[in-house]
């Protein structure tokens, strides 16, 4: 059966959250938790799914912050260790993004236990296995996930369809998202589906064509 993969544009950003599990009505991993427990619990019952992770790519609110809303003794979320202190002190950010300062947004400071990511590892989890790539520049954790088996990138926001993720809000490093860019990203089959935490879904191999960043690298 081929894995399922569904997917909603949710929060002020449109943040994309994904849904993936190995067929309907069994567990489930969530990709990004946007502060929207109703859009991503709607998601899960499209498909009568049961959450047993969730995978966070980055420490920004709109990724993270429904995290606290998802997280029980049964359901474990993932977080690289150098974007937890952003996750649970989202402040710089959200005055960044919002001009809002932390105490202003209810329910956006992570308190939850955040099981830590590590580039190079594998997660086993709710019978699928992803392939962790430690892509840091848009925030110092910021990680991908590679689906092998079904030859996708849950890219986050280190790859958009076009474009790369911003590197201007506090932690952000151009250099270095284009560092990683080249050593994780780039090396991938072309063939690749890259679906990004914001916008629509490509390939690798139309972003190496016509992604004025990629160009740069090739």
């Amino acid at each position: 059966m081929t894995t399922l993969i569904d997917s909603a544009p949710v929060w002020l950003f449109g943040t994309n959250t994904y849904v993936v599990a190995p067929g309907r009505g069994g567990p489930a991993v969530v990709i990004d938790a946007p502060p929207d427990a109703e859009a991503i619990g709607g998601l899960l019952a499209k498909h009568d799914l049961t959450p047993v992770a969730v995978l966070v790519t980055h420490g920004h609110v709109d990724h993270v912050g429904g995290v606290d809303a998802m997280v029980t003794p049964t359901v474990t979320a993932y977080l690289h260790p150098a974007d937890i202190d952003m996750a649970r002190h989202p402040g710089l950010q959200l005055r960044a993004l919002l001009g809002l300062a932390a105490s202003d947004v209810e329910g956006l400071m992570i308190t939850s236990p955040l099981t830590p990511l590590e580039g190079g590892s594998r997660v086993d989890v709710g019978g699928l296995a992803f392939d962790v790539l430690f892509t840091p520049g848009h925030t110092p954790g910021h990680c991908c996930f590679l689906l092998e088996s079904e030859g996708v990138l849950f890219s986050g926001d280190q790859l958009f369809q076009g474009s790369i993720g911003r590197t201007d809000l506090p932690g952000g490093d151009y250099d270095t998202l284009m560092a990683s860019m080249r050593r994780e990203v780039l090396p991938l089959d072309p063939a690749t589906r890259v679906l990004p935490g914001h916008g629509p879904t490509t390939t690798l191999a139309a972003e190496r064509l016509h992604n004025p960043f990629l160009q740069e690298l090739l």
